[in-house]
């Protein structure tokens, strides 16, 4: 099987580039709500440590989607 070498930015298509400077912005918008959010957040209404929340917010790209879903707990009514 023939070795593959990874393409230059200049050889991506403008629909690739798109994508991927979309999915970009994405990640650091849902990056930047959950930190936001934790931030603001009680420690109680938090599901663990929010200082272990913290860093796993920057593990792309399931930290922040996994605090947001099931690192909060809702509050009481």
């Amino acid at each position: 099987m023939p070795k593959r070498s990874k393409k230059r930015w200049s050889q991506l298509s403008p629909t690739t580039r798109a994508v991927i400077v979309a999915g970009g912005i994405a990640e650091v918008i849902v990056t930047s709500v959950a930190l936001r959010d934790l931030v603001r957040r009680p420690a109680a209404l938090v599901r663990g440590p929010k200082l272990l929340w913290a860093p796993l917010l920057f593990v792309q790209p399931v930290g922040s989607p996994l605090y947001l879903i099931a690192g909060r707990r809702a509050a009481a009514a």
